[in-house]
């Protein structure tokens, strides 16, 4: 057993929180997975999961030498820092895991998973929006993304690296990611001639989605990783309240949404209209949504 164990290929989760805890339970059957993190305290959990946890900090090159060579498979799940307008941290990771390609080769390239986000897209006024757009981003977390994006697909220019990136919508579940404490608090919505349309992603088609791109990305490839809902989000905030049983949120202009205590961040998202196409996802990944609908991932319970 523990030689098999060790035969397995490794891969690398950077940014093991929700969503690479639930990739790592995919991947484990096939790979022996390693995830950084910079928390001693959660060295244990990961250990817990089956994970090997590997104590560095995306802010600090030097600490993040050991991961050069370490797996040849790497999703980064890791955000961009809070503030400003570049992504060093992918800059950092980046450059490690480049100097780290010992043994890399057509029949054993570097793979490597970016997750990105749909914002980077801005305003799109509800249209339909393919991985061919033009991005506009309009906040400073937009152009962190973008950033991001540039430092990684500088690696995937690179001989022997297989490079996807994922722009995500808005990630949910039925459970702590739900819009459930949301409707508790008794925040608004935009009424119907203000309202936005959203994107959507259940976690656990994330974790696949994620998983599925390390196989079967092609290079420098754009992927849209969002389901097929077509909803507003004021919609969205209804339907969840009639399945969770709460009150459905009052419906304001957006000037009253201003003034409503919502966070700067939540008011961002309500001014952003797009729909993301999804067939690359479906057509070229070959995904199969488990929860092509919101309806039934807010229902599933996790």
């Amino acid at each position: 057993m523990l030689m098999r164990q060790f035969r397995k290929p490794r891969l690398l989760i950077v940014g093991c929180g929700d969503i690479g805890l639930r990739l790592a339970a995919l991947a484990q059957p096939r790979f022996r997975v390693i995830a950084l993190t910079s928390s001693p305290q959660r060295m244990q959990t990961l250990r817990q999961a089956g994970i090997v946890p590997m104590l560095g900090n995306l802010d600090d090159a030097n600490s993040l030498w050991r991961l050069a060579g370490v797996a040849h498979w790497v999703a980064m799940l890791a955000p961009p820092p809070a503030i400003g307008v570049d992504d060093a941290r992918s800059a950092r990771l980046a450059a490690v895991l480049r100097r780290g390609m010992i043994g890399a080769g057509p029949d054993r390239p570097l793979r490597v998973v970016y997750a990105s986000t749909s914002g980077v897209y801005g305003d799109c006024a509800g249209a339909e929006v393919p991985e061919t757009r033009p991005p506009q981003p309009q906040t400073d977390r937009a152009h962190r993304r973008m950033a991001a994006e540039s430092h990684w697909r500088r690696l995937g220019r690179v001989a022997h690296v297989r490079l996807g990136i994922l722009r995500i919508p808005g990630i949910y579940d039925g459970r702590l990611r739900s819009p459930a404490q949301r409707l508790r608090q008794g925040l608004p919505a935009l009424r119907a001639e203000d309202d936005v349309y959203t994107n959507h992603i259940h976690a656990d088609d994330l974790a696949r989605i994620t998983l599925l791109a390390l196989f079967r990305a092609a290079p420098n490839r754009l992927y849209h990783a969002s389901d097929g809902s077509r909803i507003k989000m004021g919609d969205y905030l209804d339907l969840a309240a009639r399945l969770y049983g709460l009150p459905a949120p009052t419906r304001v202009a957006r000037e009253q949404a201003q003034a409503s205590g919502l966070s700067p961040m939540a008011l961002s998202f309500m001014s952003e209209s797009r729909l993301l196409d999804n067939t690359r996802l479906l057509g070229e990944l070959g995904v199969l949504l488990r929860y092509p609908e919101v309806e039934l991932g807010l229902q599933s319970g996790h």
